[in-house]
């Protein structure tokens, strides 16, 4: 069973910079695909990024593209998420999730474990 706890949320003003950590307890996570999601009021869960289990490989949304960077650190069981230059419509819970199959997926369905997210909340 792998627990995952996300840091690193807050209030920002458009056009800030915040940096999500994901840190991975109970059993490491070098083999696991990681995954970042973001969930806003009243709307579904959308995939933001997701990195395979060696770091080789990532994948961003469009929306984010140019501005998030999924990034992992497996001697720390840690994968980040880098925002910048963030916009009033980044604002939501982001969740980590991970995945035993360790090749990137898009669905949340697909991951197994989840943490209980981090509020970024970006001003105008």
């Amino acid at each position: 069973q792998v627990q995952l706890a996300e840091s690193g949320g807050g209030l920002v003003q458009a056009g800030g910079s915040l940096r999500l950590s994901c840190l991975a307890s109970g059993r490491t996570v070098s083999s696991f695909s990681m995954a970042w999601f973001r969930q806003a009021p009243g709307k579904e869960r959308e995939f933001v990024a997701a990195i395979n289990w060696y770091g080789s490989s990532t994948a961003h949304a469009d929306s984010v593209k140019g501005r998030f960077t999924i990034s992992r650190d497996n001697a720390k069981n840690t994968v980040y998420l880098q925002m910048n230059n963030l916009k009033p419509e980044d604002t939501a819970v982001y969740y980590c999730a991970a995945d035993s199959y360790g090749t990137i997926r898009y669905e949340p369905n697909e991951y197994g474990s989840w943490g209980q997210g981090t509020q970024v909340t970006v001003s105008s």
